[in-house]
């Protein structure tokens, strides 16, 4: 572009964005574009330096994240461009330079400052038909951001270029240190703070375990608490209308059916971010296992006891509360108990939406290739699960009498 053409286009974009209340800062200073990687001994082995040196390597195993392999700047137009023959599978970013360094992959899609290219020994490949456009790295912030903090944002414009976001990014993914601490030595190091600030203090692993549980906690607790809410009385009102349970039923099962993902997706724009479309969420998905068992229980009770507490003059209320209800109980508890192992599990994708909990060093260690960071959300969440299920079964064997807990063992298995 010449210099004219970029201010007309920055001007337009700038324009744009205020119109939305937004203002773009000046670039930080480095190009965050796409590129392909390949390990290094397999470039050395094929001879491989450029893009274009792939077209003639038709049996090459390659796997590119599944946002690169759709969008219109990624493998539709760069195949086009290159006339590459290969036909790529999607695989998770996080999970591409694991599968290089293994053999699994012989090319995928990086991004040019990537901290784990030195780390895994990797080699981009020549952009040498100039494909990939820049990919300038900016601050996006609200146009009333105050001035004293849009000032200080603004030191950093042309502070980093790419061998330094890279190092950071290096940095990161060694696992040694926090995000905060390595940006903070960043600014000590170029004079944008004073030297001697205090040490930004380092949460323990014992420290961030128990914080990202007790978030978890609170998220799971508050869905079931509201499914045990809506779910139970519906689903108890809805036993006297067999084409209202089945309808109930119906519903909560097709809603069951919605991947999470997609569903955090399509709340977000109702709910914004944060906890309250993951306590949505949660809700959502735990409605099925109490109304199922809610229902099966209750239908499950012997008619001929119905007839016992009709011949001795119960009316409908009596029958449910004093009858129905208690012989169901085991039923009803084993729904719940379902509905709490599933929201303990499924809340792991909260970190998604912003809300939190165990998912939130899962997700960080997938992006930084940190095995032990995936553990410290993977082995509390299923020490939860567990204790979830003991919890449950403690609260049956203290509530429900032990001749109704073995009564409806089959009802059990076959909700």
């Amino acid at each position: 572009l010449t210099e004219a053409v970029y201010h007309q286009q920055t001007d337009r974009l700038a324009k744009q964005l205020a119109d939305d209340g937004l203002q773009l800062l000046t670039p930080l200073g480095f190009n965050n574009s796409y590129a392909l990687a390949m390990s290094r001994s397999k470039a050395l082995d094929i001879k491989a330096r450029r893009i274009s040196d792939l077209a003639s390597q038709t049996d090459l195993v390659i796997g590119f994240s599944l946002e690169f392999l759709n969008r219109g700047d990624g493998w539709p137009s760069l195949q086009s461009r290159y006339a590459l023959p290969q036909q790529p599978k999607g695989i998770e970013h996080a999970l591409a330079y694991s599968a290089l360094a293994r053999g699994q992959l012989d090319v995928t899609d990086a991004y040019t400052t990537d901290g784990d290219i030195e780390s895994f020994d990797l080699v981009l490949l020549e952009d040498d038909l100039d494909y990939f456009p820049r990919y300038d790295a900016a601050l996006l912030v609200r146009q009333d951001l105050p001035e004293r903090a849009a000032i200080a944002l603004g030191q950093l414009a042309d502070r980093i270029d790419e061998a330094t976001m890279q190092s950071l990014n290096a940095a990161l993914s060694g696992g040694e240190n926090s995000a905060a601490v390595i940006a903070n030595g960043f600014l000590v190091e170029n004079g944008l703070i004073q030297g001697n600030t205090a040490p930004l203090a380092q949460e323990t692993i014992s420290a961030s375990i128990l914080r990202h549980t007790l978030t978890h906690l609170k998220l799971t607790g508050l869905a079931l608490l509201l499914a045990c809410t809506v779910a139970l009385p519906l689903a108890l009102v809805l036993t006297r209308y067999p084409r209202g349970a089945n309808t109930l039923l119906y519903v909560t099962g097709l809603i069951q059916t919605v991947p999470s993902l997609a569903m955090l997706a399509l709340l977000i724009p109702l709910f914004g971010l944060g906890e309250v479309p993951a306590v949505i969420a949660l809700f959502l998905y735990s409605l099925l296992p109490i109304v199922r068992n809610t229902i099966t229980g209750i239908f499950g009770v012997d008619p001929l006891l119905r007839q016992v507490a009709v011949a001795m003059g119960l009316n409908a209320r009596e029958r449910l509360t004093r009858i129905e209800i208690p012989l169901a109980a085991p039923v009803i508890l084993a729904g719940i108990k379902t509905a709490a192992v599933i929201s303990v599990g499924t809340a792991t994708l909260a970190a998604f939406v912003g809300a939190g909990g165990l998912g939130e060093p899962i997700i960080t260690g997938l992006s930084l290739n940190n095995n032990a960071l995936i553990l410290q959300g993977a082995l509390p969440a299923a020490g939860l699960a567990i204790a979830v299920e003991l919890l449950f079964e403690g609260i049956e064997r203290a509530l429900i009498p032990r001749h109704l807990r073995s009564s409806a063992t089959a009802l059990k298995s076959f909700s």
